[in-house]
């Protein structure tokens, strides 16, 4: 697992927005997990600055999304 970053809002269409300091790999093979190694989601979209990008994760659960704003999230890359 390696810290992705912490989670700052919930966009308009559901995604949560992070920033990290490096690009991470998007789609189905990057899964972002929480301290317990929970899956939370994929990355959807990566944008911004080169240096310190935002990373948009899509939820499992919209439902209780709310919940991590403010909560350090991880990726799990998959091989």
């Amino acid at each position: 697992m390696k810290r992705l970053g912490k989670v700052l809002h919930i966009s308009k269409r559901g995604s949560l927005i992070l920033r990290t300091d490096k690009s991470p790999a998007m789609g189905e093979r990057s899964v972002v997990v929480n301290k317990k190694a929970e899956k939370i989601g994929t990355i959807v979209d990566v944008f911004g600055p080169v240096k310190t990008p935002y990373v948009a994760v899509r939820p499992l659960d919209k439902k209780s999304a709310e919940k991590l704003v403010g909560q350090i999230l991880y990726l799990y890359k998959r091989r």
